[in-house]
């Protein structure tokens, strides 16, 4: 800020700019929408009053999508998008010194978060001086039948044969480096585990990257585990790798995905499960959605009210039930909170019975989609029980997604009634889901934190490790 001499006028300003923040310019964030964390990235301008705007939605490879409808009446802030999947709708407001607000399109409904500035510019290649690492990388392709697998393979420098691990993503689309609001969890665990010998391989999802298929909904954890186990296999046909000594790291659904594969296929070495479940996903997702809403500051009986159609909803998917009456509940309370509405957001909608139908379509379609039908109804316990290589677990304290005291006691309780014989826990103190260091582990603040893991995981993750493995000097 430009140093002002007469010192009325600069305190007139101040007070101006706390009062009225600006909209204008860069902000970056995310969507939270049933579980899954996208990044956006807006960019607004100005002109003679009239507001402009663009979004960058990289993990979809869009850039600079024209926003519609911009309106700025401190501290609402409300924009538009209109793409061929629906006229998506974000109704925020200036919280301090970022928006946040509520995000909807096509029935689906979640939050956004914006934060001033150029934070980060995920999944771009930025044209920037590279550091030199002590590693070599290599970008890798291998198939799983018809699906082609793209990831980047980093291998220490010594000659030899190498230890290495498969990098498993959680749940929805993720890119190779499993990027959540500018935190590259995956890079930054491959880039540490390298650099001490260990060779990490890291591949994009189904659909998503350099690899081919359908939108990750359409395929379930099994077909998942398919593409880990043929990861494997392909480093195993390396000169440079181990074949006797390659891992699986899963996390958040990863950690579901590992011991299933390493099931199925005896020769994976270890497993390291970085917040994994240890209950089916229906019990996850009640606990997830419940901690969640309680984090965010919703009011209990709004949090009992959406438990209840949560539960009904699980129940009924599990056991084959018509969702008929289901569907008639949502649309009745979906029309009361229409009623709700303030009259400038009900202007913006045309016809309350499509709007209403909209979402519990869309609503419908993601509880039934394949993926979910599989994962609200399977139980890790079982995998879990005939797993006989080395298994770490490692938990968040502050996890909202997957509570260690949901899932601790039932995955070591597994190992310990299959007989595995070398297995071990750790619970990471104030360590969010992406075992960033946060008090309140709520996803909301995942464009806020640093971009770094709790002190000590890295290391103890990888002497871990090594102490299993035959590292190369």
């Amino acid at each position: 800020m430009k140093k002002i001499i007469v010192l009325a006028i600069f305190s007139f300003i101040f007070s101006a700019l706390k009062a009225q923040p600006v909209l204008e310019g860069d902000w970056t964030g995310a969507l939270e929408i049933m579980g899954t964390s996208l990044d956006i990235i807006t960019h607004f301008t100005n002109e003679n009053g009239n507001y402009n705007g663009k979004i960058d939605i990289p993990l979809q490879k869009q850039k600079g999508l024209a926003l519609s409808k911009i309106s700025y009446n401190n501290p609402k802030v409300y924009f538009e998008l209109d793409v061929p999947n629906g006229l998506a709708r974000f109704d925020g407001a200036f919280v301090n010194d970022t928006i946040k607000g509520l995000f909807s399109q096509a029935g689906y409904e979640g939050t956004f978060y914006l934060v001033k500035g150029l934070l980060y510019v995920p999944n771009e290649k930025k044209e920037e001086v590279k550091e030199s690492l002590p590693y070599k990388e290599e970008e890798v392709t291998f198939a799983n039948g018809d699906i082609k697998i793209a990831g980047t393979l980093s291998l220490p420098v010594a000659p030899g044969k190498h230890p290495a691990v498969v990098m498993i993503t959680g749940s929805g689309p993720q890119n190779r480096d499993e990027e959540v609001a500018g935190f590259k969890v995956f890079k930054v665990i491959a880039d540490h585990l390298t650099k001490n010998g260990i060779a990490v391989l890291r591949c994009d999802d189904r659909g998503v990257g350099g690899t081919t298929g359908k939108s990750v909904d359409e395929y379930t954890s099994e077909d998942f585990a398919g593409d880990a186990i043929e990861a494997v296999k392909y480093l195993q046909t390396r000169s440079d790798i181990n074949s006797e000594q390659i891992g699986l790291f899963g996390h958040s659904e990863g950690g579901l995905i590992a011991p299933m594969a390493a099931v199925k296929y005896s020769d994976i070495a270890f497993i390291v499960c970085m917040a994994g479940t240890g209950v089916n996903g229906g019990e996850i997702l009640k606990e997830q959605s419940k901690l969640i809403m309680k984090a965010s500051f919703i009011k209990p009986e709004e949090i009992s009210k959406d438990m209840i159609t949560l539960e009904t909803m699980l129940d009924a998917i599990k056991n084959n039930k018509d969702l008929s009456g289901i569907k008639a509940t949502m649309k009745e309370e979906r029309l009361k909170e229409y009623d709700k509405l303030p009259d400038a957001q009900k202007s913006k909608i045309k016809n309350k019975e499509e709007w209403a139908d909209s979402f519990v379509g869309a609503y419908m379609k993601a509880f039934t989609s394949t993926w979910m039908k599989f994962f609200i109804s399977y139980d890790p316990a079982p995998a879990l029980e005939k797993v006989k290589c080395p298994v770490l677990l490692l938990f968040g304290e502050t996890d909202l997604q997957v509570p260690p005291d949901q899932s601790e006691k039932p995955m070591l309780d597994a190992l310990k009634k299959g007989g595995n014989k070398d297995y071990q826990s750790k619970i990471f103190i104030k360590a969010n889901h992406l075992f960033q260091e946060s008090e309140t582990g709520n996803p909301n603040d995942y464009p806020k934190l640093k971009k770094e893991f709790v002190g000590g995981f890295l290391d103890y993750v990888t002497e871990w490790i090594t102490k299993r493995v035959t590292i190369r000097k």
